[in-house]
């Protein structure tokens, strides 16, 4: 059998063994047996963790492996506080168990440190100070209801008194880096959400019996909540999606969801809620720890909302980048080259000098499409617009993709001769052994610009019905043919096959 269908097996056989495990456990009655097969649950479930790891091999296994060993850290805790409880007949706090039970802490975090790595590959600003801005607001609610209380306990030694604030803070830890996870980029996948589940589940149990520790109270039913935490955990390391938590992801910019904007929200309201609670309960308020707090809230909301604006700004600057440059090529578009023929135009008014346009149509395109495919064109366009391009270096000239497989080149300070010459200057650098037809007209600075572009055109045409290959001056093409007749091209290099790129292009 393979490794992935025993793994396969193995995790459906959990699903149905953890529930059934969890109502033994429920039925038997409080004793020595009770705990032991609590403790053993535990255990077994860091065993699977284990085995999902060995079976599935993750890329990264470096945070299984940590999750593996914080989970039966913990189960050994519950053995050990049992062991000195039922029979040793001791008081297990404090105790060697506390060891294992704040070891677990560390584990865990580092377990789910090693997954944000991972699934982030570099930094992301955005989500650590989400996670600071819900973590800040945990820290208020877990220094107020929980740490500050356990340390002004005076029945108890100061050691005893840190120790026990040690779990809150543990608690915080654990919650920060769950945050980081959840707000890190990759996929949602099985494994991701079953994993978050058993931490969370872990967080929620842990917090409660702390709460209900402070007035000597324990529910039996916060061990069920460990024992499906446990399960979670387990289930998530046998899935099958569990390779995908661990492999590095692009950081493509974390999504600012409704979801998330609500937990912001809520996160940012806790320091001044926690204040208005406890006078509404008519109790003294926590001033220097609620307006700590409300600082740091407060400046990492303004570099939150700072960090969005930047973005937004860069995506306008993105889009309109693209509304003004052809795709394919990086040239400017058709709307480009119309406002910069416009703004053109204006300068050769206001300083008298001459403006010259063409009109360049790649021959037999179409042609060039059927026999070499798509891709071959789409290189051909690209490759001829990057040589036009630097054929027109130091002329002051504007090449813009007008449409298709036409081209129009704008030539400021360039009577009709000049932008003639330079138009076909043009000609040797076409790419692929293809070549080109052109039209060149020079303003008369009284017609419209859409009547230039009109005569430019008309030349255009005339350079194709006249043989392709050769550049037209509007106006005297019907009268004396090409005036500007280039030496004869070289045999006609489109008959030769032109390989396909290696890569589609564009």
């Amino acid at each position: 059998m393979r490794t992935t269908d025993l793994a396969t097996l193995t995790f459906r056989a959990h699903c149905v063994a953890a529930p059934s495990l969890v109502v033994v456990w429920a039925v038997l009655p409080d004793g020595l047996l009770r705990s032991a097969v609590h403790a053993l649950t535990g255990l077994t479930c860091a065993a699977l963790v284990a085995v999902g790891t060995r079976l599935r091999r993750p890329r990264n296994p470096t945070g299984w492996w940590l999750v593996a060993a914080g989970v039966a850290a913990w189960a050994l805790g519950d053995l050990v506080y049992s062991y000195l409880e039922l029979v040793v007949g001791i008081e297990p706090f404090p105790s060697v168990a506390d060891v294992l039970y704040l070891a677990a802490y560390p584990l865990l975090a580092l377990g789910l440190w090693s997954f944000v790595r991972s699934r982030t590959g570099r930094g992301d600003r955005e989500g650590v100070i989400d996670t600071a801005i819900i973590t800040i607001g945990f820290v208020l609610l877990s220094w107020i209801f929980l740490m500050q209380p356990t340390l002004a306990d005076g029945s108890a030694s100061v050691a005893t008194r840190v120790l026990a604030a040690l779990y809150p803070v543990g608690d915080v830890l654990l919650l920060a880096l769950l945050v980081r996870l959840l707000t890190s980029s990759g996929a949602r996948t099985a494994s991701f959400r079953l994993l978050g589940a058993g931490i969370l589940i872990m967080l929620v149990s842990d917090s409660a019996y702390q709460v209900q520790s402070l007035d000597g109270v324990y529910s039996p039913i916060l061990d069920a909540g460990w024992l499906a935490s446990y399960a979670c955990i387990a289930a998530a390391a046998l899935h099958p999606s569990m390779r995908r938590l661990t492999e590095v992801e692009p950081t493509t910019g974390v999504e600012f969801s409704r979801g998330r904007l609500l937990a912001l929200m809520l996160a940012s309201l806790l320091s001044p809620g926690t204040m208005l609670l406890q006078l509404a309960l008519g109790l003294s308020p926590e001033l220097w720890a609620v307006g700590l707090s409300s600082v740091v809230l407060f400046v990492l909301v303004v570099l939150r909302m700072s960090g969005l604006l930047t973005r937004v700004q860069q995506q306008s600057e993105q889009l309109a980048a693209l509304a003004r440059t052809d795709a394919l090529t990086g040239l400017p578009n058709r709307r480009s080259g119309d406002a910069e023929l416009h703004r053109l135009q204006q300068a050769a008014l206001a300083g008298g000098q001459p403006l010259s346009v063409a009109l360049l149509d790649l021959d037999r395109f179409k042609s060039f499409n059927d026999t070499f495919g798509h891709p071959a064109g789409d290189r051909l366009l690209s490759e001829a617009a990057a040589a036009w391009t630097a054929g027109l270096a130091g002329t002051g000239g504007v090449l813009a993709r007008w449409g298709g497989e036409e081209f129009l080149v704008l030539l400021p300070e360039h009577d009709l001769d000049a932008a003639a010459d330079a138009v076909g200057r043009l000609r040797p650098c076409t790419p692929l052994g293809q070549t080109f037809s052109a039209g060149v007209a020079q303003w008369d600075r009284a017609e419209t610009l859409a009547a230039l572009v009109a005569r430019v055109d008309a030349a255009l045409y005339e350079a194709k019905h006249a043989g392709r290959d050769r550049v037209v001056p509007a106006g005297a093409a019907a009268a004396a043919g090409p005036a500007v007749p280039a030496p004869a091209p070289a045999p006609a290099p489109a008959a030769q096959p032109v390989p396909p790129p290696a890569q589609p292009v564009g």
